[in-house]
C-alpha cells in the first residue's frame, strides 16, 4: 500500500482519540510525580550549596564536651588574633526554664535547650525575631533572653515577661521566629532559650552538667590560618568541623530524601505504565479485524506495527509533556510539605534538566509498556478478517525481549536513585513481588468466582460476580493499581502505629514513672526526695549516674586505637569506631536487669566486692559491636582521672525506644558507690496538673535539677511522627491518584463492551437501575478485593519494616484495614459508575442497529 505509517496512524486514530485520552492521563500523573520530585531535589541541592554557611553558622566550629582548658583557650585566642576572625563562643545544655507569670501567676516549667552566647550571633544569616531588633538587644542587655515562639505559646507567656534559668531571672526581650539552619520541627522537639554567656548562672555548669562548649569562627579569607592549628587541636582532644564538611553531610541527607521520593514517584509512573498497557491491550483487540483487513490488502506486519507504534509514541510524548507541566505545579507544593524538616529555604525555580528527564523517562516508559501488547499486531493473521477465532499460537520472542528490556530500564532507574546494586535489586525485587502477589490474587479471584456463582444469589450480584471472570475483564489491572495504592498508604500507617505503641505509656495501674528528675547532686538527693514525697508522690526508682571515659581496651591505649579507627566502617574486622572511643559514657550500677533489657550472652553480675581488682561490666550489644569487644574483653575506664579495670561478663539487648533510663554500660553494686556521681529520680505524678506543680516546685528549690514529663515526650513523638507520616502519605497519594486514573481508564476502554452488555440486558427487560446495580456490585467487589489484598500485603510489608528496619515489635492497628475496606470500595464504585455512565445512557435500538 502507498499509505505511509505516519498518515495511516493519524487517520486510524480519529475514532479512538477520545478513548485514548486516559492513556495520556495515566502517564501524565506518573511523570508529574517525577518532575516535581526531581525539580525539588535539584533546587534543594542548590539551596544547600548556597546556604551551607547559614546552615552551619560559621566557617569553622571547635567544640568540646566540657569547658576548654586554658591551653586550648589560648590557642583559639591566638588564632583569632592572627586571622582577625569574628568569634562566637557558646555553652549549650538542657535545663529547666520557669515562667513565673504563666498559669495565672502560679508559674509553669519546661525542659528547654539553653544557648548561652558571647559574640555577634549568628555569624552568617540573621535571626528572625519579634520585635525585629530583639537579637541585637540580647548582645547589649546582659539581663535579657530570647525565647522560641513555640515555647512562649506553650507556656502562655509573652515578650516583657520573665523567665527563670537556674538561680537567675531574665526579661524576655523578644520571641525567636526563625534561626538559619534550624528546621521548624527542631523548635517543637527542643525549644530554645538564648542567653548572654556572661550572665549565665555558673551552678548550671557544675559537676554532672551536660554542657557542650564551642567557639565558632568566621574568617575574612576562607579558613585562613586554620590548617596551622590543626595538630594542636588534635592534641587538645577537641572536635572541629568546617562548613564544607557540614555541607557534604546535609547534601548526603537531602540526597537520600530525594532519591527515596523519586522511587515513590517512579512507582506512580509504573502504575501509569500498567494503565497504558491495559488501554493499548483493549485497543489492539478492537483493532484486530482492521489489522487483518490491512494484511489482506498487502500491508506488511512491520508497517502495521510501525503505524500503531507511532500512535503510542505520540501519545506517550503528549502524556509526558502534560505531566511535566503538571509537575511544575506540584513542585510548588513540595517546599511547603517539607518545610518543617529542611534546614534551608528551597525556592520554586523551574529546572529544565528535570523537565527533560521527565519527558525522556515518561515517553520511554509509555512506549515500552505500550509495545508489550502492540507487538501482537504483527501476529494477527489475515484470516482474522473472516474468522473471529483466528489467532497466532505460541510464545512471542519479541514480547519476551521487550519485557526483559522493561525490567532492565526499571533496574537502571532504581540504581541511579540508590547508587547501590543491592538497593536497586531490592527495589526491583520488592516491586516485582508485590505486582506478582497482586496478579496471583487476581487469578485466584477469577478462579474462585467462576466456581462460587450459584443460582441462589441475587441476580444483580450474580451478574456482577460473573463480570470478574468474563472475557475482557479488568480484574487484573484494577487489583494491581488499587491494591498497590492501598499497600503503600497502609504500610506507612501501620509502621507509624507500631512505633507509637512501642513508646506508649504503660497502664496507670502499673505504677510506672511518668516524671524523670535528673542532674540531682548527692547533697540534694535527700531534700529532693522529701520534696517529692511532700506532694504526695511516690519515689518509683533512684538511678545513680557515673560519668566516665574509656582509657584503654585490652591494654591498648585509647590514643592508639583512635589513630587506627575507621570511622566509615562498622563491624569487628574494622576495629572500634572513633565515636565510641572519644565520647563520655554515663553509666550506672545496679543488682538486676530492668524491663527494657534482655540478656543475650554471658552472666549478669549484680554485686561484687568494693575493692575488686577487675570489675565485671555488662554492655549493650550494639555498643559492644561498635567497640569491637565481646565476652572476656578488658576495658579500662577513667572516672575523674582515676582508672578502673573491667571485664565484659555479659551482653544485653536494650530496648532504646522505651522512655526510661537505659545505659550502654551497667556495673554491679559495690565498686562505684563512692565514685563522683549524680542521681536520676523517677516518680509518678499521675496527671499533667500534678506534674506541673512538681516541676515548678523543683525548679524553685533546685535550679540545676531538670525534669522530663514522659507524657510531654510522648506527645512530641506523636506530633513528629504525624508530620513524618503526612509527608510520606503525601507522596503515596501520587500512587493512589494514579491508580484512580488507571481505574477510570480501565472503565473507559471497556465502555464498548459495557454498552453491548447493558443493551442486551435492557433488551431482555432489565431496567437502568438493575444494570447500574450490576456494575456497582462488580466494582464494589473489586474494591473490597483490592483493599483486602493490598491490606494484607501492607501488614506483611509493615511487619518487615518494623522488625528489620526499626527493630521494634510489630503492633498493627487493624482499624486501618477496616477503614480501607470501607473507603476503597466506595471510591471504586464511584469512579466505575461515573465512567460507565455512557453505557447506561445509550438507547438499545441505536446500538443494535450499529451492530448490524
Amino acid at each position: 500500500m502507498a499509505l505511509s505509517p505516519f498518515r495511516f496512524a493519524w487517520q486510524d486514530s480519529r475514532g479512538m482519540r477520545r478513548r485514548l485520552v486516559l492513556y495520556v492521563s495515566a502517564m501524565a500523573l506518573g511523570v508529574a510525580a517525577l518532575v516535581a520530585i526531581r525539580s525539588f531535589g535539584l533546587n534543594l541541592e542548590r539551596a544547600v550549596a548556597e546556604q551551607s554557611k547559614e546552615v552551619f553558622g560559621s566557617d569553622v566550629e571547635v567544640r568540646r564536651g566540657s569547658a576548654f582548658p586554658d591551653s586550648t583557650q589560648a590557642l583559639l585566642d591566638s588564632l583569632q588574633a592572627a586571622t582577625g576572625a569574628t568569634v562566637v563562643r557558646e555553652a549549650s545544655f538542657p535545663s529547666m526554664a520557669r515562667f513565673p507569670a504563666a498559669a495565672a501567676g502560679e508559674g509553669l516549667a519546661r525542659l528547654v535547650q539553653i544557648r548561652a552566647l558571647d559574640g555577634p550571633y549568628p555569624l552568617y544569616g540573621a535571626v528572625e525575631t519579634t520585635p525585629a531588633d530583639a537579637a541585637g538587644a540580647l548582645g547589649r542587655d546582659t539581663t535579657g533572653a530570647l525565647v522560641d515562639a513555640t515555647l512562649l505559646l506553650q507556656m502562655d507567656a509573652a515578650v516583657g515577661d520573665s523567665v527563670q534559668i537556674g538561680g537567675r531571672s531574665y526579661a524576655i526581650l523578644g520571641q525567636v521566629d526563625g534561626v538559619p539552619g534550624q528546621p521548624d520541627i527542631a523548635g517543637l522537639v527542643g525549644p530554645r532559650v538564648y542567653l548572654p554567656l556572661v550572665a549565665l548562672d555558673d551552678s548550671l555548669l557544675g559537676f554532672g552538667s551536660r554542657a557542650r562548649f564551642s567557639a565558632a569562627f568566621r574568617f575574612e579569607d576562607e579558613l585562613a590560618g586554620f590548617d596551622a592549628v590543626l595538630p594542636a587541636l588534635d592534641a587538645a582532644e577537641v572536635r572541629y568541623e568546617t562548613a564544607g564538611e557540614e555541607q557534604q553531610e546535609v547534601s548526603e541527607a537531602s540526597g537520600y530524601l530525594t532519591r527515596f521520593l523519586s522511587l515513590v514517584g517512579f512507582v506512580a509512573l509504573l502504575l501509569g505504565g500498567i494503565g497504558v498497557a491495559s488501554s493499548v491491550s483493549v485497543y489492539v483487540s478492537e483493532k484486530a479485524e482492521t489489522v487483518a483487513t490491512l494484511r489482506c490488502l498487502g500491508m506488511s506486519s512491520r508497517r502495521v506495527l510501525a503505524a500503531y507504534g507511532l500512535q503510542a509514541l505520540a501519545l506517550g510524548v503528549i502524556g509526558a509533556a502534560l505531566g511535566a507541566l503538571l509537575g511544575v505545579g506540584v513542585q510548588r507544593l513540595l517546599p511547603l510539605v517539607f518545610a518543617d524538616f529542611l534546614p534551608v529555604d528551597v525556592d520554586n525555580a523551574i529546572v529544565p534538566r528535570a523537565l527533560a528527564e521527565g519527558l525522556g523517562v515518561g515517553s520511554a516508559t509509555a512506549v515500552l509498556f505500550a509495545l508489550l501488547p502492540l507487538v501482537g499486531v504483527r501476529r494477527v493473521p489475515p484470516l482474522r478478517a473472516l474468522r473471529e477465532d483466528a489467532a497466532a499460537q505460541g510464545l512471542d520472542p519479541l514480547r519476551l525481549g521487550l519485557g526483559v528490556v522493561l525490567v532492565g530500564v526499571v533496574a537502571g532507574f532504581a540504581y541511579l536513585q540508590t547508587q547501590s546494586v543491592v538497593g536497586a535489586a531490592a527495589f526491583v525485587g520488592g516491586t516485582a513481588a508485590v505486582f506478582a502477589l497482586l496478579a496471583l490474587a487476581a487469578a485466584l479471584v477469577r478462579a474462585v468466582v467462576r466456581r462460587i456463582v450459584r443460582p441462589g444469589l441475587p441476580w444483580a450480584w450474580r451478574q456482577g460476580l460473573s463480570n470478574l471472570h468474563a472475557p475482557g475483564n479488568q480484574t487484573l489491572v484494577l487489583l494491581l493499581t488499587m491494591g498497590l495504592g492501598v499497600f503503600l498508604v497502609l504500610a506507612l500507617g501501620l509502621v507509624q502505629k507500631s512505633i507509637l505503641a512501642q513508646v506508649a505509656l504503660p497502664s496507670a495501674d502499673a505504677g510506672s514513672p511518668d516524671v524523670v528528675l535528673f542532674d540531682v547532686q548527692p547533697t540534694q538527693r535527700d531534700d529532693l526526695r522529701a520534696l517529692v514525697e511532700s506532694q504526695g508522690l511516690p519515689i518509683v526508682d533512684e538511678v545513680p549516674l557515673v560519668s566516665m571515659r574509656i582509657a584503654a581496651i585490652d591494654g591498648v591505649p585509647i590514643d592508639t586505637l583512635a589513630e587506627s579507627a575507621d570511622e566509615s566502617f562498622s563491624g569487628r574486622e574494622g576495629g572500634p569506631e572513633r565515636w565510641t572511643l572519644t565520647r563520655e559514657y554515663r553509666s550506672t550500677y545496679r543488682d538486676r536487669l530492668v524491663d527494657s533489657e534482655t540478656l543475650t550472652a554471658g552472666t549478669f553480675e549484680g554485686t561484687t566486692e568494693a575493692d575488686a581488682a577487675v570489675i565485671p561490666v555488662s554492655l549493650s550489644t550494639d555498643i559492644a559491636l561498635d567497640l569491637d569487644v565481646g565476652l572476656g574483653s578488658r576495658i579500662t575506664w577513667s572516672i575523674s582521672g582515676a582508672e578502673i579495670e573491667s571485664e565484659v561478663t555479659s551482653l544485653r539487648e536494650v530496648d532504646w525506644a522505651r522512655v526510661s533510663p537505659n545505659f550502654f554500660a551497667v556495673f554491679p553494686e559495690g565498686p562505684l558507690t563512692d565514685a563522683p556521681q549524680t542521681t536520676i529520680l523517677l516518680t509518678r505524678a499521675g496527671s499533667p496538673e500534678a506534674s506541673a506543680r512538681l516541676q515548678s516546685a523543683v525548679v524553685e528549690a533546685f535550679p540545676n535539677v531538670s525534669a522530663v514529663d514522659v507524657r510531654l515526650v510522648l506527645a512530641l513523638v506523636d506530633r513528629v511522627l504525624s508530620r513524618v507520616a503526612f509527608v510520606l502519605r503525601f507522596m503515596a497519594l501520587f500512587a493512589v491518584v494514579t491508580g484512580l486514573v488507571v481505574l477510570a481508564g480501565a472503565v473507559r476502554v471497556a465502555l464498548a463492551q459495557r454498552t453491548r452488555e447493558a443493551v442486551v440486558l435492557r433488551t431482555l427487560g432489565a431496567s437502568r437501575a438493575q444494570v447500574r446495580t450490576i456494575l456497582a456490585a462488580e466494582y464494589a467487589l473489586l474494591g473490597v478485593l483490592a483493599a483486602l489484598t493490598g491490606g494484607l500485603l501492607a501488614v506483611a510489608g509493615a511487619w518487615g519494616l518494623a522488625t528489620f528496619a526499626f527493630q521494634i515489635p510489630f503492633r498493627p492497628d487493624l482499624s486501618w484495614l477496616g477503614w480501607a475496606l470501607l473507603v476503597v470500595p466506595l471510591l471504586t464504585v464511584a469512579v466505575g459508575l461515573a465512567g460507565s455512565r455512557g453505557a447506561l445512557q445509550q438507547p438499545p435500538l441505536a446500538v443494535l442497529r450499529a451492530e448490524g
